[in-house]
């Protein structure tokens, strides 16, 4: 072995066996590292709108009808007599037995007036009654309510008139509301839409804002949206929808619904 060969070599075996007698003696050598990391947590962040305006093809029908009588049996078979004639004759009208619905089923006591007895003795009008007897309320059941409510879903729209008029020609003496809005499948695309717009808006405002304000846009970073349906409403009323001798046809006006929706749009910035 040459000269040139021996040297290096008696010095790498000389480095490795002071650095053995060094870890038995001081333990492993400590190593120690230093990770920085940095997180941008200031954000741009710009809203846009997108609004589309449409007209509702189904009308939401809460109707019903309560009834009174002397006892239970007696309220539950008028009202239900009422309720079985309405949904037959709904459905002879085209509306599907599935969009008729049973929302509200109540059944209430009637009583009569309080009646204030003094050890069993009724109150007589001008009768004095003693401070030191105590009045007793007693109260009797004399009837009952029973109250029931249906939801209908028509569609197309025009139905509408008819099925108010259906109700109420077989006794629904009860319209709580008709709310309008839209097929499902159409309201999804209406929502797209609305959408890709309040995305297109935002991108416009955050390109302008930032060429304004000397930034420049990196990516976005977050997404945010906000959805408003704006529905229509119609009709009303209680539990006393009143019978004319020759009722004129129900008129109802749908009006136009709109779909709202606001994106907000989070950058990343330099």
């Amino acid at each position: 072995m040459s000269r040139d060969i021996r040297i290096p070599l008696f010095a790498t075996i000389i480095f490795f066996f002071v650095l053995f007698l060094y870890t038995r003696l001081a333990g492993p050598i400590p190593f120690s590292f230093n990770v920085i990391q940095t997180t941008k947590t200031n954000l741009f962040s710009v809203s846009g709108t997108g609004k589309v305006n449409t007209i509702p093809d189904t009308a939401v029908i809460s109707a019903g009808v309560t009834s009174n009588a002397t006892t239970v049996d007696s309220a539950k078979n008028q009202s239900d007599t009422v309720i079985n004639n309405i949904v037959a004759e709904l459905k002879k009208l085209g509306i599907d037995e599935k969009n008729i619905k049973t929302t509200e089923y109540n059944v209430v006591p009637e009583y009569n007036n309080i009646d204030y007895s003094f050890d069993g003795t009724p109150i007589t009008e001008g009768r004095i009654v003693p401070p030191y007897i105590t009045p007793v309320l007693s109260q009797k059941i004399i009837g009952y309510t029973v109250t029931q409510n249906l939801q209908v879903k028509v569609k197309p729209i025009d139905k509408a008139n008819k099925a108010v008029d259906v109700i109420t020609a077989n006794g629904g003496n009860i319209v709580n509301q008709i709310s309008f809005t839209i097929d499902d499948n159409v309201r999804k695309n209406l929502e797209n839409k609305a959408r890709e717009d309040a995305i297109k808006d935002a991108k416009s405002k955050a390109e302008k804002l930032a060429s304004a304000a000397g930034m420049n846009l990196v990516k976005v970073v977050d997404v945010q949206e906000s959805y408003y349906p704006r529905y229509g409403y119609g009709g009303g009323g209680g539990n006393d929808v009143a019978k004319a001798e020759a009722p004129a046809p129900t008129e109802l006006n749908p009006g136009e619904t709109a779909i709202e929706i606001t994106v907000t749009l989070f950058y990343e910035t330099r």
